[in-house]
C-alpha cells in the first residue's frame, strides 16, 4: 500500500492546523499576549509542515508495519 503525495500534505496540513491552535492558546495563556501568540504561531505552522512532511515521506519508505491486503 502506497500513499501519495497529495494525501501526506493534506494530513500535514490538517494536523498542523490543529497542532499550531494549541500552541497559540498555551502561549497566550502564559504570556496573556496575542501578538506574541500570533507570531510564534505563524513560524510554527510553515516550519512543522515542512518537517512534518519531510518525515512522513521517509516513514512512507519504511516496509515495516505494512499490509498488502
Amino acid at each position: 500500500m502506497k500513499e501519495h503525495h497529495k494525501r501526506s500534505i493534506i494530513k500535514a496540513i490538517s494536523w498542523r492546523i490543529l497542532a499550531t491552535l494549541t500552541t497559540m492558546a498555551l502561549v497566550f495563556i502564559f504570556t496573556g499576549k496575542m501578538l506574541l501568540s500570533l507570531t510564534i504561531g505563524f513560524f510554527e505552522v510553515i516550519s512543522k509542515i515542512i518537517f512534518y512532511y519531510i518525515h512522513e515521506r521517509l516513514w512512507n519508505k519504511i516496509k515495516w508495519g505494512k499490509s498488502h491486503k
